[in-house]
């Protein structure tokens, strides 16, 4: 005690020398009291993000105030120190920069989504899958499947909430079927989105930070598909036998639901030739394509109007940027209060420290490891963002390993990844924290699964 706090008077008491430059900068105020409040807001603040439901608070906000917070401390901190002030203001514009790239991607990717739910996308696929007569054991295999492989291409929050609104459908009445099918659909949506860029935000994370290239994500596809399958193959066995009752139900997609998903195949494929061959951030790309999608918008609001007016109907136009207005808002703020929180602690030198103490003295596969099963109660952004700015030397197989296990670890609990939190509040009580934590077993089986068949692929495939 008596050196912890003779440290702590040494810095208080010596000028701050930063190490580095730019988003780089480390103020080694780790043993300051500065550094001691803002880990404490930032806690604080991660508390009241996961009683986000009790408290009544949006999760935006406690992390944007924290982060307020945070850099203000260290501003004032460093505002009268030479060159300190400078490389303070340096090192917010790198992580603003950062959080900016991501936000602009998300944004047209959440509006390319909810535009395609508006025009009756998703309903339509939920529509075909009820009107045939499967039972509860191939839903449980169809529902799996296609969360695998549309959550690397829309997102895993999205996927689970289309697929469990087919789940939900023809499964009522079966409390069983329901909560192995909840359980089955978060892995599979968690480990679909760890094999692709736009998958999750941490693949996302770790592309724009080129620790990856794009196709290099596509070496993660066995070791998801392995992730998926193993607590899959044995919840099978404890699946109700029979089929529901058939309904019909009839759903259409409107008028430039086609159009709307072709331009957003279209917009992925610019945002990876530009990525890849071009050298260009990935917003580029996609807001290449926020453009190809107006001009899609303005046609269906052509044709919307022209109908009315010929039915004699009241004008309802179509506008993209009424789209935009229902993105999630609050999920975009909260990133940038992450982004923000863990850019202040990496300039107060915290990340270096866990660093040295995790990558430095455990190595990087049990670190990677350990991380993965930290996701499942702590966000994976967070995790990822920390990871990314603490830089530890790996090669590209340990690179691809920790946004393995930060993807897949959050599906050994409920509450550690956006989609079971969802799919906690769709079910209404037929999936609950309970019911998940009983089979948290096959899923930690598929979690050391999946990270010894990496490994194994990494040495023996991929050299």
């Amino acid at each position: 005690m008596r050196r912890f706090a003779a440290l702590a008077l040494l810095s208080a008491s010596t000028p701050l020398m930063a190490s580095e430059t730019g988003a780089n900068v480390n103020f080694h105020l780790v043993t300051h009291p500065v550094g001691w409040v803002a880990l404490a807001l930032f806690v604080l603040a991660y508390v009241a993000v996961i009683f986000e439901e009790r408290i009544h608070i949006a999760k935006s906000k406690p992390v944007m105030l924290g982060a307020a917070l945070i850099w203000g401390m260290i501003a004032w901190q460093t505002g009268g120190v030479g060159e300190n002030a400078n490389l303070t203001r340096e090192a917010f514009e790198a992580m603003f920069l950062e959080y900016s790239e991501i936000f602009f991607f998300l944004v047209v990717a959440m509006t390319y989504v909810t535009a395609m739910g508006e025009r009756g996308v998703f309903e339509a696929l939920r529509s075909q899958l009820i009107r045939y007569g499967f039972s509860y054991r191939s839903l449980f295999w169809i529902t799996g499947l296609l969360a695998f492989l549309l959550s690397p291409v829309l997102d895993n929050l999205t996927t689970a909430l289309v697929m469990s609104a087919v789940i939900l459908a023809v499964g009522a009445g079966n409390a069983r079927f329901i909560t192995l099918a909840m359980i089955n659909l978060v892995v599979a949506a968690n480990a679909g989105g760890a094999w692709s860029a736009f998958g999750d935000i941490t693949t996302l994370m770790v592309w724009q930070a080129n620790k990856a290239q794009f196709f290099d994500f596509f070496r993660l596809f066995f070791p998801a598909v392995v992730n998926w399958l193993v607590p899959a193959m044995i919840m099978f066995f404890a699946l109700p036998k029979g089929r529901p009752e058939s309904t019909e139900s009839h759903s259409h997609i409107k008028h430039g639901g086609i159009s709307i998903c072709l331009t957003f195949a279209v917009t992925i494929a610019i945002t990876v030739i530009g990525r890849q061959w071009l050298d260009m951030p990935a917003a580029y790309g996609m807001l290449t394509g926020l453009a190809l999608l107006n001009l899609v918008a303005s046609r269906i609001d052509y044709r919307q109007r022209h109908y009315a007016l010929a039915q004699g109907e009241e004008e309802h136009g179509y506008s993209i940027f009424r789209i935009i207005a229902n993105a999630e808002w609050d999920t975009l703020l909260f990133f940038y209060g992450v982004f923000a929180c863990v850019g202040g602690l990496a300039a107060l030198g915290y990340l270096e420290l866990a660093s040295t103490q995790l990558y430095g003295n455990l190595g990087p596969t049990t670190a990677n490891a350990l991380m993965g099963v930290l996701s499942s109660v702590v966000d994976n952004i967070p995790i990822m963002f920390a990871v990314i700015k603490m830089n530890p030397p790996m090669d590209d197989s340990q690179w691809l390993l920790i946004t393995l296990t930060a993807g897949v670890g959050g599906s050994l609990l409920s509450v550690g990844s956006a989609a079971g939190v969802a799919l906690m509040g769709a079910a209404r009580g037929q999936y609950t924290f309970m019911s998940h934590l009983r089979w948290s077993w096959a899923i930690a089986l598929g979690y050391v699964a999946s990270i010894a068949m990496h490994l194994w692929l990494a040495k023996s495939v991929f050299g």
